[in-house]
């Protein structure tokens, strides 16, 4: 038995590849250790994971590059809205043909104008009160002063709302004196329109028009918003959001209709 084992040793000593200089191509090779699994403990005291830490990590694995995707590529919501956006500045800009003087079809900017104005607050609320003033009968008096309520209530809608949101239009233009009265200065939403929506809205519902007259009505509440984007002191959106702003306010005012005593008590009290 010694003899045996000297004779390993022996062996042993005579084989090249035990030698220092070789001992690492005796060892196995060694690949890196993944990120996720941290320092691992070495030696005799290091224990074998469960069955469950394993399933737990190839969840994990499976879970990662979706969280990636999401975390890298924007949302199509994000898309669509900057996209709608890069067309309703580019539209804008293209139908601004009235909105300086080297503009294309500058020559009628103060025709252009003067139909917008035809939908400013100043001169609907003058007029309304004029009228009101004038008017003998309760229904006539009845009608303008829910008419009255619709016109101010347009004002203080598109005021709160342009103040909140403040965006420019798509030209450099300044407001005129009749729009810092009405407080009608940013582009978001368009006063002009919402009025127009709103008060062609209210006379088709109280007033008994001819058929030409309905569709004139509604080709005036048109012109007026495409006025503004000639102009370029609105974008389209504006005008459009104006359009849907007058109409929520004309169904709110027939929600909150005055009655014929309330309009003659507020008159009288006037």
């Amino acid at each position: 038995m010694p003899a045996s084992q000297s004779r390993a040793r022996a062996r042993d000593r005579n084989n090249v590849l035990n030698r220092a200089e070789f001992l690492s191509l005796n060892q196995p090779p060694k690949g890196p250790e993944p990120r996720s699994s941290g320092r691992k403990a070495s030696g005799p005291s290091a224990q074998p994971s469960c069955p469950g830490d394993g399933a737990r990590e190839r969840r994990q694995s499976q879970q990662l590059p979706e969280e990636d995707c999401m975390q890298l590529n924007p949302s199509f919501k994000g898309i669509a809205f900057n996209s709608l956006l890069a067309i309703d500045i580019c539209m804008s800009k293209r139908l601004g043909v009235c909105a300086g003087r080297a503009a294309s079809w500058a020559s009628a900017r103060s025709m252009v104008k003067l139909i917008g104005i035809t939908g400013h607050g100043i001169p609907w609320i003058g007029g309304t009160i004029l009228c009101l003033v004038k008017s003998s009968t309760l229904a006539g008096q009845e009608v303008l002063m829910n008419l009255l309520l619709a016109l101010l209530l347009d004002i203080m809608t598109v005021a709160g709302v342009q103040k909140l949101i403040k965006r420019r239009g798509p030209f450099e233009t300044s407001p005129s004196l009749l729009d810092y009265l009405t407080m009608d200065i940013y582009a978001f939403p368009a006063g002009h329109a919402s009025r127009a929506a709103m008060v062609s809205k209210f006379f088709l519902s109280h007033l008994v028009l001819a058929v030409p007259l309905r569709v004139l009505l509604v080709l005036w509440a048109l012109c007026v918003g495409l006025s503004r984007v000639m102009i370029g002191r609105h974008h389209i959106t504006d005008v459009l959001s104006g359009f849907v702003i007058g109409y929520f306010q004309f169904r709110l005012v027939e929600l909150v209709w005055m009655s014929s005593n309330t309009c003659q008590m507020l008159i009288s009290a006037w």
